[in-house]
């Protein structure tokens, strides 16, 4: 389903399911869309970070992007699709595949080895990969920290509106929240900007923010459900308590290796993501009990996304 309508909600960054020997696993999508949908999400953001996007082949994200296409009908998801990919053909490729699949949007991080030079090539890239899908909204996902492509969101925003006719708007996953806040003065309501940076949504939401995309929306919704409400009741002593649950929980995550710690998670929920693919890490079985005994001492099981605890 396409998206006709400005993003208000936590939209959760999915995990791409692998089987035990690290290939990939599409047939899991209809449970992990099952399981948000009964946690109340209602948009999901598949193949990005979270998604291990770089670590997947062109072919295997595509498989994910038809499971997703038919589990996010089948539950009621809107269904984001993450293009970018060094290769500015497989982008397109990716992009015109969401749009046969009519996916609810795409969104493309910029090429991450040969970077573009400036915001004109940034913009340039993101025109070529949105015109693949031209009936889909596009939304440009600025995260400098693992990119090291770094472009004023606000300048990138008016040249997009500018250039990119289906352009809709920015995931943000950058601290800078002055630049946050220009950038929402210059969107005007004309462009989505959602916050990327789970552990900081306290500070989006006091800057401006209205939608959010966080891989801990997977498996803790309930705790930033609670944390918006209070702040938009003005209860900023309750959301500053649930937003430091919410470091506390994704430090405890980050003890081992994030990723495969939050799959492994997931797992234990009843939604059976496997492991994370190399280069990145999984946790033994003595780490993540570990971890989890101290999500549990967080108060897990009261906040956390129901399953199979």
């Amino acid at each position: 389903m396409k998206l006709n309508r400005p993003l208000r909600e936590l939209i959760a960054a999915t995990f791409s399911p692998f089987h035990a020997d690290g290939s990939i696993a599409p047939e899991v999508v209809p449970t992990q869309a099952s399981f948000l949908a009964a946690n109340d999400i209602t948009t999901v953001f598949i193949t990005g970070t979270t998604g291990e996007s770089h670590s997947l082949t062109c072919d295997e994200r595509l498989a994910l992007y038809d499971a997703w296409g038919q589990a996010g009908r089948a539950h009621g998801l809107a269904v984001i699709a993450h293009v970018g990919d060094n290769s500015i053909e497989n982008a397109r490729r990716l992009a015109r595949r969401a749009g046969e699949l009519e996916l609810a949007a795409t969104s493309a991080i910029p090429p991450t080895y040969f970077k573009p030079a400036d915001l004109k090539a940034v913009v340039d890239w993101c025109a070529t990969v949105a015109s693949a899908a031209p009936n889909l909204p596009f939304y440009y996902y600025d995260i400098p920290k693992l990119t090291g492509v770094s472009v004023p969101v606000e300048d990138f925003l008016i040249e997009a509106g500018r250039r990119i006719p289906n352009f809709a708007g920015v995931k943000v996953t950058n601290p800078d929240v002055v630049s946050y806040r220009r950038s929402l003065d210059i969107a005007d309501q004309k462009f989505d900007l959602p916050w990327g940076m789970d552990e900081a949504l306290l500070a989006g939401l006091a800057t401006g923010a209205q939608s959010a995309v966080g891989s801990t929306y997977n498996f803790a919704p309930r705790l930033y459900v609670d944390l918006m409400a209070a702040f938009n009741r003005g209860d900023l002593a309750e959301a500053r308590r649930l937003q430091s649950l919410s470091i506390a929980m994704v430090d405890a995550l980050a003890t081992t290796d994030f990723i495969g710690t939050a799959k492994a998670l997931m797992v234990r929920l009843g939604v059976p993501v496997g492991q994370a693919r190399a280069p990145l890490g999984n946790p033994t079985l003595q780490e993540f009990e570990s971890v989890f005994e101290r999500l549990v001492e967080l108060g897990f099981q009261k906040w956390g996304a129901d399953g199979q605890t």
